[in-house]
């Protein structure tokens, strides 16, 4: 069995900063790429940032040049640094891991952290 935990998510005024974790543990032979997602009330789920095992990264164009993601592949666990937070930022934040065990190849989701930004 694989599970994935957030946290980190937290009230933050609208200018501030908060850093997500995303902790994998159980049966994991390696993690191939970890993302992040949100989802908003009223809005689809949508993809905020990605990192891949070689740490390449990807993020959404609302997200860029203020969020961060990283990993420590040691510790199973990816993070996304969450600066100049705004309003708009509120949501639901769930990180998702492609992850290997010795019988197959999943992706498994967290059971995500609320991120509330107020203006």
């Amino acid at each position: 069995q694989v599970q994935l935990v957030e946290s980190g998510g937290g009230l933050v005024q609208a200018g501030g900063s908060l850093r997500l974790s995303c902790a994998a543990s159980g049966s994991i032979f390696s993690i191939n790429a970890m993302v992040w997602y949100r989802e908003a009330p009223g809005k689809p789920r949508e993809l905020v940032a990605a990192i891949n095992s070689e740490g390449s990264t990807n993020y959404a164009d609302l997200v860029k040049g203020r969020f961060t993601i990283s990993r420590d592949n040691a510790k199973n666990t990816a993070y996304l640094q969450m600066n100049s937070l705004k309003p708009e930022d509120t949501a639901v934040y769930y990180c998702k891991g492609s992850i290997r065990t010795l019988t197959s190849v999943n992706d498994y989701w967290g059971q995500g952290t609320q991120v509330t930004v107020s203006s």
